[in-house]
């Protein structure tokens, strides 16, 4: 398959930068889906609460597969940088530009946001290592590159990687699937088609995505696209259900009173220096950034700090929520958090 062009993967440079930048996509998802989690009352919308958690511990899976994608090929996984959290709204990294990531609490905004990252390839879609118009798009660029320097250089010339720097299981609350070392061809190809199952379903035709479903152990898992179709429909798939049919399965209540109305992408600018609002949100960005600070030293040698990141993100919670209680003044939205990224030197 060809893979020439003006963002080729031709070379193992080339392929260790789109490697880099497959970790700032999954990353990407991160911050609007904890949004819109923390925004729900999970005793009053637990079916909504329980779909966004559960494709939340995914992408944290397809963040640490990435970065096991990057180290196998001698590359080095970047997440404490500014570029992982650009201004709200942005573009998708390195997507087509008509995708943009904002904040905002659960509801339709927030599912079509959803609905538009995990969209599904057409089956004939052509691989597209930027300006992707899906997500499985950017990964065939990716998986037809790997290939194509194995062919070229030979397996082992490409995963030159130091296999003690591969991430293994972790723990996660509620996702399906798992994180698999990177070793060779083989591996990175079943790490590839984990991210995109999950997200777009098994061979681009199917809603489901190959696992067991945590939370309904007596039946498949439905993919990330599908999950939040069930959200939008206000329906569960069932067995013999297709992309074409629509869910058929029984109903899901969602309560839009029980969601908290956070402020779209909050920004510590918008309050003065030394307000409760502002300090609660310079706190959580204090907390983010030490989360992408472990984050990256687990990606970079350091495996211990994993269950460190892991714990820092359930904190997270805390001062979230605490955030969407707190009135803007505006007599309708509540504060929330922005998501800004805090230079090492001012940190605490």
């Amino acid at each position: 398959m060809d893979t020439h062009g003006a963002h080729a993967i031709d070379t193992i440079d080339d392929l260790r930068r789109h490697l880099q930048w497959a970790i700032e996509l999954e990353h990407a998802t991160i911050p609007p889906y904890l949004c819109a989690l923390y925004s729900l009352d999970p005793a009053r919308n637990p079916e909504a609460a329980q779909v966004v958690g559960t494709v939340l511990a995914e992408e944290m899976i397809h963040l640490a597969l990435a970065a096991n994608l990057l180290n196998a090929v001698g590359g080095s996984p970047k997440l404490d940088a500014p570029e992982l959290l650009p201004a709200y709204p942005h573009p998708l990294p390195h997507g087509d530009r008509s995708v943009h990531v904002h904040l905002v609490p659960f509801g339709p905004e927030a599912l079509e946001l959803f609905l538009r990252i995990e969209q599904p390839a057409s089956v004939d879609a052509p691989p597209q290592g930027d300006e992707y118009q899906t997500i499985g798009q950017f990964y065939a660029a990716i998986d037809a590159g790997l290939r194509a320097l194995c062919d070229q250089l030979g397996e082992e010339n490409v995963f030159s990687g130091d296999p003690a720097r591969q991430i293994g299981e972790f723990h996660l609350r509620g996702g399906g699937g798992g994180v698999l070392p990177v070793v060779d061809l083989k591996s990175a190809s079943a790490a590839l088609a984990e991210i995109v199952e999950q997200g777009e379903g098994a061979a681009r035709t199917n809603v489901w995505d190959g696992d067991r479903d945590v939370f309904h152990p007596d039946r498949d898992e439905v993919a990330h696209y599908y999950r939040f179709q069930e959200l939008r429909l206000g329906r569960r798939y069932q067995t013999g259900d297709t992309p074409q049919s629509g869910p058929t399965g029984k109903e899901i209540a969602i309560d839009f009173d029980g969601v908290l109305p956070m402020r779209p992408n909050p920004r510590t600018a918008d309050y003065p220096e030394g307000s409760p609002i502002r300090v609660a949100q310079e706190e959580f960005n204090q907390t983010y950034s030490l989360v992408l600070y472990l984050l990256e030293q687990a990606f970079n040698g350091d495996t211990s700090q994993m269950q460190d990141a892991v714990g820092a993100m359930f904190g997270l919670r805390k001062q979230a929520m605490a955030l969407m209680k707190m009135p803007t003044g505006d007599g309708r939205t509540t504060a929330g958090p922005s998501f800004e990224y805090v230079p090492l030197e001012q940190r605490n």
